[in-house]
């Protein structure tokens, strides 16, 4: 993986796990470094439930969407951990 890759992962990983602290009401609790993790693990949930299709295979609406929906399950289930409820 090249600089310019790295760097689109970071992003577009930062992008999703933003998006997804936002729909679970969990921002305030996260910074910037945070919503990355989330973000990347997140597209690595999110391909292994939806059978590929993360932001690790390459950049379209349908990996968006997917590493989106694995970001907001992780939050879910931290959660849940943390909490004992999903929200």
């Amino acid at each position: 993986m090249d600089l310019v890759g790295i760097i689109v992962w970071l992003v577009i990983g930062g992008v999703v796990g933003w998006l997804a602290s936002l729909v679970m009401r969990t921002d305030a609790q996260q910074g910037i470094l945070l919503n990355i993790v989330v973000g990347i693990v997140g597209a690595f949930i999110g391909g292994l439930i939806f059978s590929g299709g993360s932001i690790n295979q390459g950049l379209s609406v349908y990996s968006f969407v997917v590493s989106l929906l694995g970001a907001i399950i992780l939050l879910a289930i931290v959660n849940l951990v943390r909490r004992g409820s999903v929200r």
